[in-house]
């Protein structure tokens, strides 16, 4: 019997994805060859739905966003498949993938001080695709950027639209970046690592206020992020990637209770307890392969304390080891 795919497995049957993506691969060049960062990755994202993808820099999570909105660099060679409402988008022209952005996939990028423009107003920056993408005049433009700014919890919103980014701390900038990024009611939010930089109790004002915006507009969010604490509170699913593929994929629940990867295990053994001391925080020993230079096996195989002689020669599949829930591993992990 073949193993489901990791979004078929998971994703709700009422309703078709609006988001869509079959084995995406992608790969850049690199003195010792072609390098692959990513590879056969398959997500469904629904409407109204919170899909989190989270593991290391270097897991491939963000390539992967960026190969979604044609973002990469023109030496990337990405294959597979990208639906957007039912529409093959991958491959498409410069200006498909231009009406694409912010319309029907709306992006915030992880730091806004490098997303802004710091020489331009923010209200000039929040008009321009209002302007330019849906044809509002200057006045209405600006009247619809200040309810944006009010609907993400900026106060005194036609005022703070004359300011400009460096007059803004760095919660509200990323305030702004979320209006930027539903400007144009698009059905899909890549929101990629926006709280990184924040402080915590900032963190926690930008996760309550997606969600908000979320459960008010039906908006899908795909969250990315290195933190599986972040994501805990407000996503519906959530996809584990190591190393270029997806190594777990669960309801966030399940994931949580029952996590089948090692690697997963890892990331959840690393978070800090409230009220435990420890002397160090808990580390996964060991670094992610070389993508141009994978073990045979299990590519965590090498960094996994309970590896077995078949993980160093079996790459394993992706198969369901719950309702719901894939993992990608040989081994049963005791709960």
């Amino acid at each position: 019997m073949t193993a489901p795919s990791a979004a078929s497995a998971t994703a709700p049957s009422s309703s078709a994805p609006v988001l869509s993506v079959r084995d995406l691969r992608v790969s850049f060049s690199s003195r010792r060859g072609r390098a692959p960062v990513v590879t056969g990755v398959d997500l469904d994202v629904h409407a109204g739905e919170t899909l989190a993808i989270v593991g290391e820099s270097g897991s491939g999570k963000s390539v992967s966003m960026l190969a979604v909105l044609g973002l990469l660099p023109s030496h990337a060679v990405v294959e597979g498949s990208v639906e957007v409402d039912g529409e093959q988008v991958l491959g498409a022209g410069p200006e498909r993938m231009r009406a694409l952005r912010g319309r029907e996939v709306g992006m915030v990028f992880q730091d806004p001080m490098t997303s802004l423009n710091p020489v331009l107003t923010i209200g000039r920056q929040v008009t321009e695709g209002l302007e330019e993408r849906l044809g509002l005049s200057r006045r209405a433009a600006r009247d619809r950027a200040a309810e944006l700014l009010a609907l993400v919890g900026i106060r005194d919103p036609q005022a703070r639209l004359d300011n400009y980014p460096h007059q803004f701390s760095g919660g509200m900038r990323q305030r702004v970046m979320i209006a930027i990024g539903l400007s144009l009611d698009p059905a899909v939010l890549i929101a990629d690592e926006p709280t990184t930089a924040l402080d915590v109790t900032t963190q926690a004002q930008i996760l309550d206020l997606v969600q908000d915006l979320q459960d008010r507009l039906g908006t899908a969010v795909v969250w990315v992020s290195h933190d599986l604490g972040v994501v805990a509170g407000i996503a519906d699913r959530v996809v584990v990637m190591y190393s270029g593929e997806i190594v777990e994929q669960a309801p966030v629940d399940a994931l949580y209770a029952t996590p089948q990867h090692p690697y997963t295990r890892g990331l959840l053994g690393a978070l800090p307890v409230l009220g435990e001391r420890r002397a160090e925080l808990a580390t996964i020993a060991g670094l992610p392969p070389d993508p141009v230079a994978r073990p045979s096996g299990c590519w965590f195989a090498p960094r996994c304390p309970i590896r077995a002689q078949a993980c160093v020669t079996a790459h394993p599949p992706l198969r369901e080891v719950g309702p719901g829930h894939l993992a990608r591993t040989l081994c049963e992990v005791a709960p």
